[in-house]
């Protein structure tokens, strides 16, 4: 991969906005060279447990629970449909074909606000953002409240349906000729491992997300993972992900025990996306300021390099964000944490790359 972003600003996703247009805006001014569709949370379809459900099998929302039904006849007829439909997309099928995996306006109107801007300027690379199978399958449940990532039915056309949606969502960004980046939200992520999901293997995850980066990388586009709790970092340092995205304000000290696998993974060109600003924090967020964030970072950057981790290698590939998304946050607060992101993202540009 060749992407050095040299400490360029973009955010994880949500905004804690209702307005589509306010929330461009804020992207537009903050974020302007790694500009990203905002999620709005906040809206009835744009939790990232329903904003990329649509049209998968057995999917269903009764008496405000949205849940995968696989007790009727009716299922098993969806999922023939969603395969007949998949292979028709996957294999050289055309637009029309991948049309039937589109996010719908309704589920994601922060993208359609997006690209209803004729171009942006500024840009180096536009991102985009999904929810990673792992936390979308341990999240939602069948009709019994089981996980769905234990039904192999479920999981199977789950990974299908993300893998197919990330294609049908850089289809519509690269219209910018620029280059696409695509995280997959993986939160859930933090509970690999643990007694709630120790039936989910290490195979598993590579798997699943082995297929997801695959459907990126098979569109020429940059496959990011963000994780905003604390994971064994070695499962996703073990795939071919190019961009990993972490909560380091508060787990730093965690990625830091995998030195020798982030000195592989920068080596082969992976990029470490910060997340400085402590959007999960809110108590500290507002005691925070472009001075002791820039500092944290500098510090963390000397800790790599006491590793053995070249710290020119480690800036010049290296993006700052936001620790996690911003749905927790006020209006006013969310403005505040981009602007701090952004001021960040400008003074350790400055201070180590020497750019302006």
């Amino acid at each position: 991969m060749d992407f050095e972003p040299a400490c360029l600003a973009t955010i994880i996703g949500s905004l804690p906005h209702t307005d589509p247009r306010k929330a461009i805006e804020l992207v537009l001014k903050y974020i302007p060279k790694l500009p990203a569709w905002p999620q709005l949370p906040k809206l009835p379809c744009e939790g990232m447990m329903r904003q990329f459900t649509d049209g998968m099998p057995g999917f269903v929302e009764r008496e405000g629970r949205a849940y995968f039904d696989t007790s009727t006849p009716a299922f098993e007829e969806e999922l023939l449909e969603f395969y007949e439909k998949y292979i028709a997309a996957s294999e050289g099928g055309g637009q029309q074909a991948l049309e039937e995996f589109r996010i719908p306006q309704r589920c994601a109107s922060g993208l359609y606000e997006l690209l209803s801007i004729s171009n942006f300027q500024d840009a180096v690379a536009i991102k985009g953002q999904i929810t990673g199978p792992f936390t979308l399958g341990t999240n939602l449940t069948d009709q019994n409240r089981r996980p769905a990532y234990y039904d192999g039915r479920l999981r199977e056309a789950m990974v299908k349906s993300i893998a197919m949606k990330i294609k049908w969502q850089i289809h519509q960004l690269r219209r910018y000729d620029l280059p696409v980046i695509i995280f997959v939200d993986e939160p859930g992520m933090r509970y690999f491992g643990t007694a709630d999901f120790i039936g989910i293997s290490r195979e598993d995850v590579l798997r699943d997300l082995g297929e997801v980066i695959e459907a990126i990388h098979s569109e020429g586009s940059i496959a990011g993972i963000h994780c905003c709790g604390n994971t064994d970092w070695s499962v996703i340092l073990a795939t071919e992900v190019d961009i990993l995205s972490f909560d380091a304000y508060e787990y730093f000290d965690r990625l830091v025990l995998y030195a020798d696998e982030l000195k592989d993974f920068l080596a082969r060109g992976g990029v470490i996306s910060w997340g400085i600003t402590p959007t999960l924090q809110k108590d500290k967020l507002p005691t925070e300021t472009t001075d002791s964030l820039a500092s944290k970072f500098e510090g963390h950057v000397k800790e790599l390099e006491k590793r053995g981790l070249a710290g020119d290698r480690i800036l010049r590939q290296s993006i700052i964000t936001p620790s996690c998304g911003m749905r927790g946050l006020s209006e006013e607060m969310a403005v505040f944490a981009l602007k701090l992101t952004s001021d960040v993202s400008h003074r350790v540009s400055q201070r180590f790359t020497g750019s302006d």
